[in-house]
């Protein structure tokens, strides 16, 4: 289980800062039917998989598309947002990571217990975890179609690298979208396009390839620029913030569901050691299907997340992404704190429910704090970057995980709870960007 959420992430990781140069560099409309289009294709692959390592392979790039689609994403949105509605905006879009994980969580449900969902195609014994694996690349495959021949280039993007021609035809379609039945005439006839980038269009593709070091210092250079003046500081305490909250997050979060299975087989307590006499038994346990209650107990959790949504929602631009982040990463650390005491199965879960509340504005409020703070030649890049950060924190906290759950879970619980804490004090120090305008 640890190399699978490892290949994973890994992929995340790679995929985050290489699909965000290249939405810099290229325009973030494609690179996001690029990156969900190889999402989509290498999951659906890897549901026909003969072996454990070529499941691996295969997640590992599908990973790299997600990393991606992930920051990408945040990006391309936000350049459409008016100012003073960004922060609502972006906190309904982040509303649909708990939308996905609840259709997940449903889909697995219905899907993998059903042990008579099974059939023979040529030599692979087609069960219903590979069904499951397959209709979960249907949502990214579709979304890549969407975006390859349907949306639009972002036009802030657009103006930055000087094609007004194409900027004004997308305002076009916005105006006429968002004025159907009205009788108004486009107003727009002429951009104030920026003059820091007006030659890019002409030397876009000029790359030389000569070397494969001219290659990777190109591809890394924009990373650099990150933390030279004046955005050093900022870039400083978000690399901490996203590796505190990485580490937090989803080194509980990927447990959470082998915590609860070991309450349901008596333990009372995360601390209870798992002894090697025991390997016998739990191989042969890992073989038969899960019970029903992983399932509902994934659904529960993950709609825990509504109420920090809709607080997010209402709140995102009345006091600023900042102080929710701070005040959010300060509670769910102090939830996490409390975790390691509870005794039964109940109070667990009712304590997963809380932290799954409180720690989803933490992550509203840095998709929006991430596309505030950079402009827009470095935002993609500076959002793929630093979720690639998160996401090694993500293997680390996994790693940890993995050795202490078996010998001190209650530690290890304790860490997190301080991360998260480290992680709130410190975005403290991010300046405000409340209603700002994108730079």
């Amino acid at each position: 289980m640890g190399f699978l959420i490892a290949s994973t992430f890994l992929g995340m990781a790679i995929g985050g800062y290489v699909w965000g140069y290249l939405a810099d560099k290229n325009g973030r409309q494609k690179i996001l039917a690029f990156s969900l289009a190889i999402n989509g294709l290498f999951a659906a692959l890897s549901s026909l998989a003969t072996t454990f390592w070529l499941f691996l392979l295969l997640r590992f790039i599908s990973g790299i598309g997600v990393g991606g689609s992930i920051p990408v994403i945040f990006s391309y949105f936000s350049e459409f947002q008016p100012r003073k509605k960004r922060g609502v905006m972006i906190s309904c879009l982040a509303t649909f990571w708990m939308v996905g994980n609840i259709l997940v969580a449903g889909l697995a449900w219905l899907v993998i217990p059903r042990t008579f969902i099974r059939f023979q195609l040529g030599n692979l014994n087609f069960e219903s975890w590979r069904v499951f694996v397959g209709l979960c690349s249907i949502p990214s495959l579709s979304s890549g179609l969407l975006f390859g021949f349907v949306m639009p280039e972002s036009p802030k993007y657009l103006m930055e690298v000087g094609n007004e021609t194409v900027a004004i035809h997308v305002f076009h379609k916005m105006f006429v979208c968002n004025h159907r039945g009205s009788i108004k005439k486009f107003p727009i006839c002429k951009l104030n396009i920026s003059n820091k980038r007006a030659e890019k269009s002409a030397a876009k593709d000029n790359l030389n390839v000569n070397t494969l070091c001219h290659i990777i210092k190109q591809t890394l250079g924009p990373s650099t620029k990150l933390f030279r003046a004046p955005l050093t500081s900022r870039s400083i305490v978000l690399l901490i913030v996203f590796f505190c909250i990485s580490f937090g997050y989803y080194g509980l979060w990927m447990w959470l569901p082998e915590l609860f299975k070991r309450q349901d087989e008596g333990d009372v307590s995360c601390s209870i050691t798992f002894h090697q006499t025991d390997t016998h038994q739990i191989n042969n346990e890992s073989c038969s299907p899960p019970k029903r209650t992983v399932f509902t107990e994934s659904l529960i959790i993950a709609g825990a997340n509504l109420p920090g949504n809709i607080f997010s929602i209402f709140l995102m631009d009345v006091v600023g992404g900042r102080i929710l982040l701070v005040f959010s990463l300060l509670l769910s650390g102090l939830s996490v704190f409390f975790f390691w005491a509870v005794k039964t199965k109940t109070q667990s879960l009712v304590m997963s429910c809380i932290f799954s509340a409180v720690s989803v504005v933490s992550w509203n409020a840095l998709d929006l704090i991430g596309t505030e703070l950079y402009p827009t030649q470095l935002r993609s890049c500076a959002l793929g970057f630093f979720t690639g950060v998160g996401r090694l924190a993500s293997i680390l906290a996994n790693i940890v995980f993995g050795q202490l759950v078996d010998t001190n879970c209650a530690v290890t619980l304790l860490l997190v709870a301080a991360m998260l804490c480290i992680g709130g004090l410190t975005a403290s120090k991010l300046p405000q960007t409340k209603h700002a305008e994108l730079m």
